[in-house]
């Protein structure tokens, strides 16, 4: 089927398109009920993703890792007080009766410990009613800063900040978990609320990994529904003003709602849900889909300008861009579908998802968009007379070679600055400093322990056996190890509970605080703490129930991933060296997300090579051109190289998003060189120009529907940048400096490359 047929039928049968269209609208719109979000992070790995295998084994072996945490700080010298013990007390008991709550963790209910002669006492280390004149305030705070599981980790070494955690048991539906995620984390913050307001001299601020997958799904909503809309306004403002046409604005804007709706639809009927990275589909399709709208509409006001009727310049629209629309639609796909070798789930139903709101931009700007060119009325307005594209032209010939120079120096500056970029994924940097959590993070590891952890089932064989003294030894001696390290703040592990029982039984001498001599002591010890324990204060977030393995988890501050990776080395070179028999891998959120940031950044170099190559191809072959199709390579790859550069320069670090930034805006960029293109190469064959001219026709045509394209995505793409999930808008930024450099390089490079090479 030949353009000039399809044109003509798009073009006489609108009316039948439109129809047609219209009850697709409809009908995959209907599936947008079927939406939902999914805001666990275990959605950004595979489910064979080694660490998420190791980081599960351990959830089900020990306690999950589902909590919510309060970071609790006093005004007061200390929180060894009536009024702040008072208040922690009911805190304590407040927390237990959060939704889903099984265990709550204090410094009010630790298990103290002392032997009376033979027995072994085990209490709340905090009596239930405190008075001041029958408690010792001073003897509790002493008590509790001896105790090394407490320091660094519940309480802070000067007393003033303490933490409350509450396990939750978390339903195993992903839709009726998120539920009971905002049940859980709404009712902790009205339990906030009520304590900061009945005890003012507390502070009082909400982590957990609960917490955190709350706020992830709080953010996405907040992206769809705040920024889509403000997005929209900025893009009905632009599309005014550049194209000067209300009418062109109208249909621009029902071509994306049908686009959004259409793509948001069919992930319904998928039933694939909405989760972080998703969550920002809507700005990007609407900032794509208006590319098409803005060259045809360009095109048909041109023609009308030109005193053709409304169906003839519509024809003239269609069948001039037809080829340029479908390649840059195409190799946009192209782009997108790239991101398909990332490693990160989101990211890669990220690219799926907008290439295919892509393709019904496409079609809907084909089958939707003449009729409603030809219904709506369009005000007549003067033809551009194209001097300014004449005359830049001109002028950039004349200065090729100084331009050449300024801008190849520029773009050589830039490049070598990429390798300032280094790889430093942050968990708690996933949110910006705005963001409730990210101020409670960061308050925690100011002034109390680390956010991160990293933990090891350290496995001794058989059923029964962890109390074998040999046994023992080696992961307190792995322990010890680990509490060396300056990167670690504190070590919880069940040998200082079992040393600690030692001692007691011992009177209380300090010698005696070692890993008890036989087997039978270390388990008539276990069992006699066990049977003391209050409901919900059990060993299983250390010791696995068939007793075969320990989990010793090293808590760390303020390092990020490539930190926690050399952390990670490091422990399981002593491992190696020490205690081979033990030797296993270790397992933590931040530490999953670590090696995912570098494997997405080796995998998106293969995405990104192999994107180069079939964009490339296409232009080849659609432009029937070798040359024109290497030329193409020149403003297709020096943009996002030279952004990196830029992103060296301003901030030299690379998340687990930045890292696809290439394959992303490739297919988009590729948008203005492909128009640029197309209408040099009908110049120079159709009408026989020779090359300067040809430039001058390429960019009186092109250039002024380049400028609205690029401002268009430029804006769109800073508006994701304003989104407060670091990873939405560090990739937002890129992009958006992408197509800024794309559009300075098309007006520069892209010429002065057919000057030299076209002649």
């Amino acid at each position: 089927m030949s353009g000039e047929y399809l044109s003509n039928l798009l073009t006489h049968k609108r009316t039948l398109f439109s129809l047609l269209s219209l009850l697709a609208i409809i009908l995959l719109g209907y599936g947008a009920k079927n939406l939902y979000f999914k805001s666990d992070y275990k959605i950004f790995f595979d489910k064979k993703n080694p660490q998420l295998v190791q980081h599960e084994h351990i959830e089900s072996e020990y306690t999950k890792s589902d909590d919510i945490t309060f970071i609790i700080s006093t005004s007061a010298n200390d929180l060894f007080n009536e009024q702040d013990l008072t208040a922690l007390l009911e805190f304590t008991r407040d927390a237990w009766k959060l939704p889903y709550s099984i265990r709550v963790d204090s410094v009010t209910n630790f298990q103290n410990t002392y032997a009376e002669q033979n027995d072994l006492i085990v209490e709340d280390l905090v009596p239930e009613d405190v008075h001041p004149e029958d408690t010792h305030f001073a003897q509790l705070k002493k008590t509790a800063l001896e105790q090394i599981e407490l320091v660094d980790f519940v309480l802070s070494a000067d007393a003033k900040t303490t933490s409350v955690s509450v396990l939750l048991q978390m339903p195993d539906d992903e839709h009726a978990k998120d539920a009971a995620s905002h049940e859980a984390v709404m009712a902790a913050r009205e339990l906030v609320q009520k304590y900061t307001v009945n005890y003012p001299e507390l502070s009082i601020h909400l982590v957990g990994q609960t917490t955190v997958n709350f706020t992830f799904n709080e953010l996405s909503k907040r992206d769809s529904g705040f920024w889509f809309p403000i997005m929209f306004l900025a893009m009905s403002i632009l599309l005014v003003l550049l194209l000067k046409s209300f009418s062109g604005m109208i249909i621009s804007l029902i071509i994306i709602i049908a686009s959004v709706i259409s793509t948001l639809g069919l992930m319904g009927w998928c039933s694939t849900p909405l989760n972080q990275v998703t969550a920002a589909l809507p700005v990007i399709i609407l900032t794509l889909a208006v590319c098409n709208c803005v060259h045809i509409l360009n095109n048909f006001y041109y023609h009308l300008a030109d005193q053709q009727n409304k169906t003839t310049a519509l024809l003239n629209a269609m069948r001039t861009n037809l080829q340029p629309v479908f390649l840059t639609s195409l190799t946009t796909v192209i782009g997108f579908l790239s991101m398909n070798f990332s490693e990160t789930p989101p990211l890669r139903e990220l690219g799926n998802w907008a290439a295919i709101g892509v393709t019904f931009a496409f079609i809907y700007s084909l089958t939707l968009l003449p009729f409603l060119a030809r219904l709506l009325p369009a005000a007549g307005r003067k033809k551009s007379s194209g001097k300014f594209g004449q005359a830049y032209s001109q002028w950039l010939y004349r200065k090729r070679t100084s331009v050449f120079t300024v801008i190849s120096l520029i773009v050589i500056g830039l490049l070598i600055q990429i390798p300032r970029n280094e790889l430093n994924d942050n968990t708690i940097g996933y949110f910006k400093e705005s963001v409730p959590f990210r101020q409670a993070a960061d308050f925690m590891q100011k002034e109390l322990t680390g956010f991160d952890s990293i933990n090891y089932s350290l496995a001794c064989g058989s059923s029964n056996c962890v109390n074998e003294p040999e046994y023992l030894k080696k992961v307190e001696d792995f322990s010890k190890w680990l509490k060396q390290q300056p990167e670690i703040v504190h070590v919880v592990s069940y040998t200082d509970i079992i040393k600690r029982l030692n001692r007691n039984m011992h009177e209380g001498d300090k010698p005696f605080y070692t890993i008890p001599e036989s087997r039978e002591l270390s388990a008539q010890y276990q069992l006699l703490y066990e049977l003391s324990l209050p409901f919900g204060l059990d060993l299983n977030n250390l010791i696995n129930v068939d007793k075969s393995a320990l989990k010793v988890t090293a808590i760390i501050k303020n390092q990020k991933a490539q930190q926690l990776i050399e952390i990670e080395k490091r422990s399981a070179s002593w491992l190696k060296r020490n205690a081979p028999e033990l030797n296993s891998p270790g397992a933590g959120i931040s530490l999953m997300f670590a090696h995912l940031g570098q494997r997405n950044i080796n995998s998106m170099i293969t995405g990104s090579i192999l994107a180069l190559v079939l964009v490339t191809l296409t232009l080849i072959i659609a432009l029937r051109s070798l040359k024109y199709g290497l030329i193409s390579l020149i403003p297709n790859t020096l943009p996002a190289a030279t952004a990196f550069g830029i992103w060296g320069v301003v901030l030299a670090e690379v998340n687990v998003a930045v890292a696809v930034v290439f394959s992303f805006t490739l297919g988009i960029i590729v948008d203005d060189t492909v128009h640029f293109l197309t209408k040099y190469i009908r110049a120079r064959k159709e009408q026989q120009k020779g090359t300067i001219e040809s430039v001058e026709y390429a960019m009186s045509i092109v250039g002024k529907a380049v400028l609205v394209t690029s401002a268009v995505l430029g804006a769109g793409f800073t508006v994701l940048a304003l989104s407060d999930f670091n990873v939405n808008a560090y990739m937002g930024a890129m992009v958006a400096i992408t197509i800024i450099l794309a559009l300075i390089l098309d007006l520069t490079l892209l010429p002065l490359s057919l000057f030299h090479l076209d002649k």
